[in-house]
């Protein structure tokens, strides 16, 4: 396997491909991070589900369940904000609005990796992780 630079946009970019092909579930491997991002996808209603399970080398992985209404993907586009060669970092005041409000982003922050709107309301800022159509 090939030493990943950047896990966390691989792990947004096997989400964006099994939403564009059509795939009801897809396979990453785990990290505390991927799987608090994943809660935060669970929590914003852009995946059915996701559960760690161990691979057959013993190795853990996150399995997710992607989400489709009427045949469509609810997840239409995915982008990694802030990367390893030039993190974005806002306070509360600076989080933006994805869509007007209609999307979401990921931040990390003090008290963990959440929604834009769950920093808000905490009052807290971070790094922005992600941004979620």
């Amino acid at each position: 396997m090939a030493t990943l630079s950047d896990p966390i946009a691989d792990f947004l970019t096997r989400l964006k491909n099994a939403c564009m092909a059509g795939n009801e579930e897809f396979r990453a491997p785990h990290s505390n991070m991927k799987e608090d991002i994943a809660k935060v996808l669970k929590d914003e209603g852009y995946i059915w589900n996701f559960e760690v399970q161990n691979d057959a080398q013993g190795h853990k992985e996150i399995l997710v369940k992607t989400k489709f209404i009427d045949g469509e993907s609810v997840v239409k586009e995915v982008k990694r904000v802030s990367k390893p060669g030039r993190r974005q970092y806002v306070s509360v005041s600076e989080i933006p609005y994805v869509m007007s409000g209609l999307g979401s982003s990921i931040i990390s922050t003090s008290a963990g990796v959440m929604s834009g709107a769950q920093a808000r309301r905490k009052n807290t800022g971070g790094e922005i992780l992600a941004f979620i159509k």
